[in-house]
């Protein structure tokens, strides 16, 4: 990964608080700046020298896996390698990940590698990670074509008297069936009065004709995610379902259509909120219109009420704006794309006008 590197090593150079090496410990960033993705390990990147240090597991993958980084296998315990590395490195300022290191940790360290300087940092390498490359647009793309492909699968599959976790377990394998690693999240199935709850636990309830059911959903693939909600309704729609399904599906047609770089993030979401608000229903949609996605499932940019960051090309976002009643239900629509120049480049293809199921 020498171009991140570089980009990195930039970021590192423009702190107000000069740093000579940076601490990486998070999977995400680890595996975004080394390539390496295994489940234990930490990078310590300097201005002329990266670092990935493990255990024994992984010495072997890792040199494969990294090979711009110098591979050294960790004792026990794991900082009496680290005060080794960073005494050969010469590093007097240490950066690390805020957000990712607990504070009984940083305490920890702060006394054992003393007098070596820990200096707090803030997104330097998520920051990098918003903005997508041709390769990781291809690998989301791909993420999303399984799980678009997986629920035209369980769409043949689903019937009455199925339960919410049944249709989690089908939606799940058949996404490693087409070459998932597996689900990206949680997968949320809420049906009936359930579909009103936003982030519901899948459970044993029975779905019953006249029921809404929402799905949400993503695959993971070669570590990239997608995400994806649709809501369909068992039998014949009645006059409010269609109401709702309508007014969330016109809200999330008027995001798309004015989803492009330049755009803040809140802006965007006041777009779907006005088409909800004017219809009557703007206490009843909660949440933020969209989030970005990559590595993470939740990630920069915040496309919400909160998003004060200009939206830019090689973003991969979500819009998916909703209505939730409670005691009747809820419907979601989600989609998620990478923006470019011309606008937002929808990456989902599941079907958005509603489906009915007999």
């Amino acid at each position: 990964m020498p171009g991140r590197l570089a980009k990195l090593r930039k970021l590192m150079e423009s702190q107000a608080t000069k740093l000579d090496a940076l601490l990486i410990e998070s999977k995400e960033n680890r595996y975004y700046m080394s390539g390496f993705s295994g489940s234990a390990g930490f990078l310590v990147i300097g201005q002329d020298y990266a670092y990935l240090i493990t255990d024994f597991r992984y010495t072997e993958q890792a040199t494969t896996q990294a090979p711009e980084f110098k591979v050294v296998q960790h004792g026990t315990p794991f900082v009496t390698t680290l005060i080794d590395v960073l005494a050969k490195a010469k590093v007097k300022r240490l950066g690390f990940e805020k957000a990712h290191l607990t504070y009984g940790r940083y305490e920890d360290l702060r006394a054992k590698l003393a007098p070596v300087e820990l200096v707090p940092t803030e997104n330097l390498v998520e920051d990098l990670r918003a903005i997508k490359d041709a390769g990781e647009v291809k690998l989301i793309k791909e993420a999303s074509r399984i799980a678009d492909k997986a629920f035209e699968v369980l769409l043949g599959r689903l019937k009455t008297r199925m339960t919410e976790n049944d249709v989690v377990a089908e939606l799940e394998y058949q996404m490693r069936k087409l070459g998932a690693a597996g689900a990206s999240f949680d997968i949320i199935a809420a049906s009936g009065q359930r579909s009103s709850l936003p982030h519901a636990e899948p459970t044993d309830r029975s779905i019953d004709f006249g029921d809404f059911l929402t799905i949400d959903f993503g695959a993971e693939y070669q570590g990239y995610r997608s995400d994806c909600t649709r809501t369909v309704v068992f039998g014949r729609v009645n006059k409010k379902q269609r109401e709702i399904y309508d007014i969330v599906l016109r809200a999330q047609e008027a995001a798309i259509a004015a989803a492009k770089p330049g755009k803040l993030g809140k802006e965007l979401d006041a777009v779907a909120r006005k088409v909800i608000a004017d219809a009557g229903y703007g206490a009843n949609f909660g949440h933020g219109l969209g989030h970005g996605v990559g590595l993470a499932v939740h990630e920069a940019p915040n496309v919400g009420l909160a998003g004060d960051v200009p939206l830019k090309a090689g973003h991969v976002i979500t819009i998916e704006p909703g209505i939730y009643l409670a005691g009747w239900g809820g419907v979601r629509i989600e989609d998620m794309g990478v923006l470019t120049a011309k606008g937002f480049d929808d990456f989902t293809t599941a079907p958005k006008q509603l489906i009915t199921l007999e």
